[in-house]
C-alpha cells in the first residue's frame, strides 16, 4: 500500500475552510484548474465526494463535515512542529538542570547563578555533581546538561565548547608564614614546603614545568585531591598551596595570598555541553545565565 501524500492535508483543510475551488485555490496561490485536480485526488484517496454543487455554491458531504476539525488540528500540529522552538516563558518554566563542575566553581559561581536564576525562573531547580574526570561520557549519555572547566583529551569531540573565562595560579599560605613577610622571588617561593593538587595521581604540575627551566624545583611534601583540601592544610600547617585565582577566592579567605613571581600558562575554563541540547531554548538561557555570570565576576 502505497503512501498517501501529506501535502494533501493542507489542500483539503483549504478547500473544506473555503468551501469553494476558486477560493481554495486563491489561498494557496493555486490555479484553479490545479485546485480542481487536488480535489479530484482527494475524492479519490478518501473515497468521498467531499464538496457537490448545490445550485452556484458547494456544499461539503457528511464525511467533509467530519473530517474539517481533524484536518485543521493535524494542518496545525504539523505547522507547529515545523515552527522555530519559541523561548520558553521562564517565569512559567519547571525544569531542573544537571551542572557538572569543581567545588571551586560552585563555591564561587554557584550564589550568583542560583540568584539570578531564582530571579528570572523560580522553577528551575540546579543539581551540581562533582567533577571528578574530563571524560565527556556524563555529557554524551544525558546524565548532565553540561559541565565546566578545563578541556580534557577525554572529551568527545562532538561535544560544544565555549570559553568562559582564563585561571591564573596564585600561592596561599597561613599568615603567620614566612613568605606572608618580605618580597617573593622564584628561589623564595620554590624553597618552601608545598602541598600539590593533582587528581590524575601526578607527582608535579604545569608549576614545576615553569621551575624546571629556571633550575628550581618545588619541595612537594604533600599531594592532595582538590584545593580546598589544599587550603585546608595551608590554612593550619608551613605548607604553600597553589591554587587557580578565581576558582578559590572564596576559599582563601583570610589568608595570606601572592602572584607567582614566574610566568606560568594561565588555565582555560570553558563550559561544554552535547549538540543535542544545542537549540533547546531554556538550555541555551541557562548558557547565556552562566557565562553572564562568569563575565560579571570577571568584571568585578
Amino acid at each position: 500500500m502505497s503512501r498517501p501524500d501529506l501535502n494533501m492535508l493542507f489542500t483539503l483543510d483549504a478547500l473544506l475552510a473555503e468551501g469553494s475551488v476558486a477560493r481554495a485555490a486563491r489561498r494557496l496561490q493555486l490555479s484553479p484548474s490545479a485546485m480542481s485536480r487536488a480535489l479530484a485526488r482527494l475524492r479519490e484517496a478518501t473515497g468521498d465526494p467531499l464538496l457537490v454543487r448545490a445550485g452556484r455554491d458547494m456544499v461539503a458531504t457528511p464525511r467533509a463535515l467530519e473530517l474539517r476539525g481533524q484536518v485543521r488540528q493535524l494542518v496545525q500540529d504539523g505547522e507547529a512542529a515545523l515552527r522555530p522552538v519559541e523561548k520558553p516563558r521562564l517565569d512559567q518554566l519547571k525544569r531542573s538542570f544537571t551542572i557538572r563542575a569543581s567545588e571551586g566553581f560552585v563555591e564561587n559561581f554557584g550564589p550568583a547563578l542560583i540568584a539570578r536564576v531564582g530571579a528570572q525562573a523560580p522553577g528551575v531547580r540546579l543539581r551540581f555533581v562533582q567533577k571528578v574526570d574530563k571524560d565527556s561520557t556524563p555529557l554524551r549519555e544525558g546524565l548532565v546538561d553540561m559541565e565546566t572547566g578545563v578541556i580534557g583529551e577525554g572529551m568527545g569531540p562532538e561535544v560544544r565548547v565555549q570559553a568562559l573565562f582564563r585561571d591564573r595560579f596564585v600561592g596561599a599560605v597561613r599568615p603567620e608564614h614566612a613568605l606572608a613577610r618580605g618580597p617573593i622571588d622564584a628561589a623564595r617561593y620554590a624553597g618552601g614546603r608545598h602541598v600539590l593538587v593533582s587528581r590524575r595521581n601526578r607527582d608535579t604540575g604545569p608549576v614545576d614545568e615553569a621551575l624546571a627551566p629556571l633550575g628550581l624545583q618545588r619541595d612537594i611534601v604533600a599531594i592532595v585531591g582538590g584545593f580546598a583540601a589544599a587550603l585546608a592544610l595551608a590554612r593550619t600547617s608551613d605548607l604553600v598551596a597553589t591554587v587557580p585565582q578565581r576558582h578559590t577566592s572564596t576559599m582563601r579567605a583570610g589568608m595570606f595570598c601572592f602572584e607567582l613571581p614566574f610566568d606560568v600558562p594561565a588555565i582555560p575554563v570553558s563550559l561544554m555541553w552535547h549538540p543535542r541540547l544545542q537549540a533547546d531554548p531554556a538550555h541555551q538561557w541557562l548558557r547565556e545565565t552562566l557565562r553572564a555570570v562568569c563575565a560579571q565576576a570577571q568584571d568585578a
